[in-house]
């Protein structure tokens, strides 16, 4: 009986590992930028986040209403983005109507990296667009 129970626990540990390893795949694999969204209190946090161009616009895509940066982006609009080695600062708009849009844009740079995460965490019919407006005036170059 402890065989069979040390079996079925490492297989649950070595499907919980693979999944891990997948995720981290799938959204790490391809272009990731830091967000860097301020709190009411003017706390600082980052996250990392994809990003798709469109037309010259940028636009990074939350997944869901409770996500922590949005919600901070929301109170406090204007953010800041590295991408690459250089910082650009922003003011974030949320573009719903643009869900479709950028989400097609998401599967097509992000393919099955974006196809993992709509079928384990929810799909995209409530995620909301932001769309990046550079504030010119406060551009760094590293």
């Amino acid at each position: 009986m402890a065989t069979i129970a040390k079996r079925t626990l490492v297989g649950v540990l070595t499907i919980i590992l693979a999944f891990a390893i997948v995720q981290t795949i799938a959204s790490e694999r391809v272009e990731v930028v830091e967000l860097t969204t301020t709190d009411e209190g003017g706390k600082e946090s980052t996250t990392r986040l994809w990003i798709v161009d469109h037309d010259g616009v940028q636009y990074l895509r939350a997944g869901a209403d409770n996500a922590g940066w949005f919600a901070r982006l929301e109170d406090s609009p204007e953010i800041r983005v590295k991408r690459g080695e250089r910082v650009f600062d922003y003011e974030a708009v949320p573009r719903p109507e643009k869900r479709q849009l950028v989400n097609d844009l998401m599967l097509e740079k992000y393919t099955w990296g974006d196809s993992f995460f709509a079928t384990f965490f929810g799909s995209r019919d409530g995620s909301v667009p932001v769309e990046l407006h550079p504030i010119v005036d406060r551009v760094e170059t590293d």
